[in-house]
């Protein structure tokens, strides 16, 4: 009798070990339809890619597309649910984000260009680094995509910025920003380009510039407000005794140095006398930038504008909170066009949840936007929400989504619950409906938290549905990177930063359209290579520009100096015709970037070295 030979595993059958943990879930496509579904169950990659909806399992299993017209279907239905995110995340901005940095600018005595370069840009960018250190693993060009993403953030924000909102720009401060902004491009190019494999030392350095670039900032305002108070105080001594001849040219001298000093001090809190630009009318392009007045909100009366202490503490408690929910006014509808009034029922969803989960504060709206039993529930709710679902999404592992291991992160939410109760009964007992109690401006905080992960999760979300798209559709990753996600990660920057300038706010919105690309490239990206250097990842030239980096390196090196050209010529004063400068030319560079793809033109990238196959040829 034969003796049965014992099979040996080999390295071949140890690639199959792990086959499941290591491929890629949009592998997927490549089978026949009716095998994606159980490929999508068993791919841990298809888990741990979740963002909030599992859009590959949704599509072969959920809705079971056997052939390309369904598939083109559920792509329709997924470019549908974009635009509802895209409709959620304006209005988050709108209604809730800039109010809040508004508040939070004031309270800190920032002037527009510093909030703009700390608070905004950072709010704006974070996301960002978060995201690609949550993907540290992958292969992706991450100088090449931080550098498409400062690219698309300076040319077309910067452009909408200067189209919607005409403004004098802050010379020197602008100058600056833009410099450092190509000092440190160019640095980070410098190691790439220098270095086979970038040194941990580059972090330290590029940190120790975006230190130095917030420093110089907030010590320009400290010297400006030095200034002025020495201005005014020989200003004082000039008034005292008899006014000669020269005491008056010495005094108007004083006073035109009082006046630039005094120009933006701090972040004021304005009246919107407008709801953006009329953009129905063709000669708004070519219109002369106009003076705009800007009248400050009297915070106290917008406070106490409905007080009355005849009515009683709980008057009118539930008619608030329904008024609060309510996502379409009757008036509002009225005046709707039937455009306006299609966008207002697709925004439906968006008002209802934002209502229920961020608390609002705007010193504009009467009573700051207190409403006592909403913000009530909204202490308990808010972290809760927040508290459970940041940690389902970190704690979700690659054998389930996030939503499942959400029922073993309740109770965390749960814990928050023993400190938000006492607080929401106390805030219920101690104050009044028809005005906001001395705390109110600590919902800022939860306002501003919140408004900064809605933002986070649509910006996200709308970048996982289009790099779904993406792949089906079979368009090569750094292709989608340098184009398409670098639009759409950059969704939430642009829309915050427009949003701001239609606000009454452009300078500080237009500081962070440069201050933002800045933190992209010296922080986000210098920090992804760092980390990628600690879990022995290669880091080189090659694998982090990828064949359009330098194609994006190049133009915007090219937008900010053609930037530092008009700004100079023009006297800072950013016009309509500037944003439509900037806009094409960003569409330029997404022409490039498509020729290049279509292999038409060559990208300014090195081309590899070929290797043969056997020996030496």
């Amino acid at each position: 009798m034969a003796t049965e030979e014992k099979y040996v595993p080999n390295a071949f059958d140890a690639e199959f070990d792990d086959f499941w943990d290591k491929v890629s879930c949009f592998a997927a496509n490549s089978f026949p339809f009716a095998e994606r579904c159980a490929f999508v169950l068993k791919a841990k990659d298809c888990n741990r890619s979740t963002n909030v909806l599992p859009y590959m399992r949704i599509m072969a299993c959920d809705l079971n597309c056997v052939n390309e017209f369904e598939q083109v279907i559920v792509l329709a239905l997924f470019m549908a649910l974009c635009y509802g995110i895209l409709v959620l995340l304006i209005h988050v901005c709108h209604k809730y984000y800039s109010p809040a940095l508004k508040a939070v600018s004031r309270f800190l005595r920032m002037n527009e260009h510093v909030a703009g370069v700390t608070l905004l840009a950072f709010g704006n960018s974070s996301a960002d680094l978060f995201s690609n250190l949550a993907g540290v693993k992958a292969n992706v060009p991450v100088f090449a995509n931080s550098l498409a993403a400062a690219l698309f953030v300076s040319m077309v924000s910067g452009g909408l910025i200067c189209y919607t909102s005409p403004f004098k720009m802050n010379a020197y401060e602008s100058v600056r920003d833009i410099l450092f902004l190509i000092f440190g491009s160019m640095l980070l190019q410098y190691f790439l380009a220098t270095k086979a494999h970038v040194p941990e030392t580059t972090f330290a350095v590029m940190l120790l510039v975006y230190i130095f670039y917030i420093l110089v900032n907030v010590a320009d305002v400290y010297l400006i407000r030095r200034a002025l108070k020495t201005t005014n105080a020989q200003i004082d001594a000039l008034l005292e005794g008899e006014m000669t001849a020269e005491k008056r040219k010495r005094l108007s001298v004083l006073e035109k140095n009082q006046v630039i000093y005094s120009r933006d001090m701090e972040v004021e809190i304005f009246e919107r006398t407008n709801s953006g630009p009329n953009i129905n009318k063709m000669r708004y392009t070519t219109l002369r930038m106009g003076r705009s007045t800007r009248i400050s909100i009297n915070k106290k009366a917008t406070r106490n504008v409905l007080h009355n202490r005849a009515l009683g503490k709980n008057w009118g408690l539930f008619k608030d909170f329904i008024i609060a929910l309510r996502p379409i006014t009757c008036e509002e509808w009225r005046r709707a066009n039937i455009i306006q009034r299609a966008f207002k029922l697709t925004q439906i969803p968006a008002v209802i949840i934002c209502s229920i989960y961020i608390p609002l504060v705007d010193y504009e709206l009467d009573k700051h936007g207190w409403n006592k039993l909403l913000n009530c529930i909204q202490v308990m709710l808010n972290p809760a929400m927040s508290i459970m679902a940041i940690k389902a999404l970190l704690s979700s592992r690659g054998d389930s989504l996030w939503y499942v291991a959400m029922g073993e992160e309740f109770m965390y939410a749960v814990y928050s619950l023993p400190i938000t109760v006492p607080i929401a009964v106390f805030m219920f007992f101690q104050s009044r409906t028809d005005v906001p109690p001395f705390y109110h401006s600590v919902f800022t905080v939860m306002n501003l938290t919140g408004s900064m992960f809605t933002i986070f999760i649509c910006a996200t979300e709308i970048d996982k549905v289009l790099e779904v798209i993406g792949h089906i559709l079979k368009v090569e990753d750094d292709f989608m990177g340098a184009t398409v996600k670098a639009c759409t990660g950059s969704l939430g920057p642009l829309i915050a930063n427009v949003a701001m300038a239609l606000h009454g706010y452009p300078k500080m919105a237009y500081a962070s359209a440069i201050g933002g690309p800045f933190f992209t490239i010296v922080v986000s990206a210098s920090t992804v290579m760092h980390v990628k250097n600690l879990f022995g990842l290669p880091v080189s030239e090659a694998n982090q520009t990828g064949n359009y980096g330098l194609n994006a390196f190049i133009f915007l090196n090219l937008g900010l100096f053609s930037t530092l050209l008009w700004s100079t010529t023009l006297g800072f004063f950013a016009r309509r015709s500037v944003g439509i400068f900037c806009i094409v030319f960003y569409c330029i560079y997404l022409l490039f970037a498509i020729l290049i793809h279509r292999k038409i033109i060559h990208s300014f990238s090195m081309d590899l070295p070929i290797k043969a196959a056997f020996g030496d040829i």
